[in-house]
């Protein structure tokens, strides 16, 4: 059964959010710090993380980066913020968060959140066992892992997910409301998730990434190797 772990210092909002998921089928760890949280992490098999940006101990923004730095460990991770600013949303996606959302929110939909993060984007691929080798980058979709000259890449589930949507669509440009919707399955949403997950994902990729940004209209991978002054920032 998959195990979602809600950590948060609002007794009603953790109490209100299990009864939710529960009733969708899916079993709920609970956790009210930081501290109680990253124990849980550190010794159940947890599925998705729904964390409090402002709970005491590790807040949900140290705990998500803490678990990005944990390599291989890529638990997807819904972050629970009173700030609606757009800086502080950005911060939590910066962060390596898959989603977030602003309280008060409905309970429903984080439920529908939940579900969302858990689902795996079929890979658009000939066979499940395929592997993507460009250069010295190579991507496995039936194990989902990302290599870079044999050494691992720590990528999120939704980081995996645009990079393999890329490899798999060369040379088309999409916009970020298709990606969003393409990618996150979302009919909707902050655009500025799929700007944050392109950037983390350059970065991680460093020079072997190939995405281009169209200015007005949106980002492409480029098949061909471009020379490196030409790649977008």
């Amino acid at each position: 059964m998959t195990r979602v772990l809600i950590a948060d210092d609002d007794a009603v909002v953790r109490d209100v959010v299990r009864r939710y998921l529960e009733r969708d089928g899916l079993d709920v760890a609970i956790a009210n710090d930081g501290t109680e949280a990253l124990r849980l992490l550190g010794s159940q098999r947890i599925d998705v993380a729904v964390l409090d940006v402002m709970m005491p101990g590790p807040d949900g923004l140290t705990l998500c980066r803490t678990l990005r730095r944990r390599g291989g460990y890529a638990v997807p991770v819904i972050l629970l913020t009173a700030l609606g600013e757009e800086d502080d949303r950005i911060a939590g996606l910066e962060a390596g968060a898959d989603d977030y959302l602003t309280k008060p929110f409905s309970p429903r939909e984080l439920a529908l959140r939940v579900r969302s993060v858990l689902r795996r984007a079929p890979a658009p691929v000939g066979r499940p066992g395929v592997e993507i080798t460009v250069g010295e980058l190579t991507v496995s979709a039936a194990s989902r892992t990302v290599t870079i000259q044999g050494a691992p890449v720590s990528l999120t589930n939704r980081e995996f997910d645009l990079l393999l949507f890329f490899l798999t669509h060369t040379d088309t440009v999409f916009t970020r409301e298709e990606l969003l919707k393409r990618v996150w399955q979302w009919d909707f949403g902050d655009l500025s998730t799929v700007t944050v997950h392109v950037k983390r994902l350059r970065s991680k990729l460093g020079a072997h990434h190939r995405v281009q940004t169209v200015w007005g209209r949106g980002y492409l991978w480029r098949g061909e190797e471009r020379p490196a002054d030409e790649q977008s920032a």
